[in-house]
């Protein structure tokens, strides 16, 4: 990485962005995290965002806003949630033609998590629906169990 000064070239962005927004999904998954350990996740969320704004392409940013919803979500925190949602959708909209099968679901997915936090029921089941009809056409089995299981995720607690 580059040092005191020096600025990051796009390659060292783009392996710091994803590395962060991995390290932001071991964090999700960890049982017990600390408030030290949230607080590590929501600032890792933001900088790889950040770093991907910097070198990463449409559908990148899409995720990024996502999981920045996701950790949102997780952290009880229904407003900036739903902002990272809109945005999530936004990009969506506006990068269409980039986007990859799974990715019109996961914002979906995001937005009900989303209104949950908020108390919004009903708009949370209607996103959950969207995001379970739209999942079926998604051509990667992996993928496609993926975020299947993080729908039933939502699901369950709705």
């Amino acid at each position: 990485m580059a040092g005191k000064g020096e600025a990051l070239n796009a390659e060292q962005r783009r392996r710091l962005a994803a590395d962060l927004y991995n390290r932001v999904w071991t964090l999700l998954e960890q049982p017990g995290r600390t408030p030290e350990e949230d607080d590590e996740m929501l600032h890792a969320a933001h900088a790889s965002r950040f770093h991907w704004g910097e070198v990463g392409d449409g559908p990148r940013l899409a995720r990024g806003e996502w999981q920045c919803s996701w950790v949102y979500s997780e952290l009880e925190r229904a407003e900036p949630a739903l902002y990272h949602a809109r945005r999530c959708e936004a990009l969506c909209a506006a990068h269409a033609d980039e986007l990859e099968d799974f990715d019109l679901p996961a914002m979906h997915e995001a937005f009900a998590r989303a209104q949950l936090v908020a108390g919004n029921r009903e708009e949370a089941l209607r996103r959950l629906a969207l995001a379970r009809e739209l999942s079926e056409a998604i051509a990667d089995l992996e993928d496609r169990e993926l975020i299947q299981s993080q729908i039933d995720s939502i699901a369950a607690t709705a």
